[in-house]
């Protein structure tokens, strides 16, 4: 796993641009390919696409180090167009799941309605879970040039304390399929749980929780592709 060591301000910084980009229609429905110029460096709104309505205190890492922009001008506009490319793999391979692409990366939301779900009370991937996270590791098979966020949450239901366990044992549990049972590399992948505390729909209706009870999957350019996306635009500014 990844040490991750930059400070929870990063968090707070995202979220401002989470408010001021996510409020224009125009740049939310852009094609990345396009957004790549604009938004490049500034990152931040994947953070409200996997955290909801909060900022928990939950977790074993300052995320914003891992998912923040990495790229802007023309390099932005090059990473953006692979990451399209990546994410109308997605939407192809799984059409259940859900597929934002959000900044320089890609969010993958499951929840009980859209492919990896969980029992009640239970960690363990399913078969059903298992033939969509089959899907999703053989693209990231075909993509090996990023890296991915696992976080998992929980609805309200129990304890805070229970809650922020479960949420944990269920996202190193897909995380562990992905690197174990799959044998992706394990330098690619960073996990991350925050409970109850997080929500992106009301706990008080059973549909909301059950859109809380969910896992998300950030997929983000890594070093290389960075690297590679900066040669290719200053050669081609040349």
């Amino acid at each position: 796993m990844k040490n991750i060591s930059k400070k929870i301000s990063v968090i707070g910084v995202a979220l401002l641009f989470l408010v001021a980009f996510t409020n224009c229609e125009a740049v939310k429905n852009a094609n990345n390919k396009q957004k790549g110029a604009v938004i490049g460096a500034t990152g931040g709104a994947i953070l409200g696409a996997i955290l909801g309505n909060n900022i928990g205190k939950g977790g074993n890492g300052e995320i914003g180090a891992v998912i923040g922009g990495v790229a802007g001008g023309a390099a932005g506009v090059i990473i953006g167009n692979k990451m399209d490319k990546q994410a109308q793999k997605i939407e192809t391979e799984i059409p259940g799941a859900q597929v934002e692409r959000v900044d320089d990366g890609i969010v993958v939301t499951f929840d009980e309605n859209s492919g990896v779900y969980f029992d009640t009370n239970k960690y363990n991937i399913n078969a059903a879970s298992q033939a969509t996270l089959d899907k999703l590791a053989s693209v990231l098979r075909e993509y090996p040039d990023t890296d991915v966020l696992v976080v998992g949450h929980t609805d309200s239901t129990g304890s805070e304390e229970y809650n922020m366990t479960l949420s944990k044992q269920r996202a190193q549990a897909v995380t562990n399929y992905f690197t174990q049972t799959k044998a992706l590399s394990n330098g690619r992948f960073t996990t991350n749980w925050y409970g109850e505390q997080t929500p992106v729909a009301d706990n008080n209706t059973e549909a909301g929780r059950a859109k809380n009870r969910r896992v998300n999957i950030a997929i983000v350019p890594n070093e290389k592709m960075v690297q590679e996306a900066e040669q290719e635009a200053q050669q081609g500014g040349n």
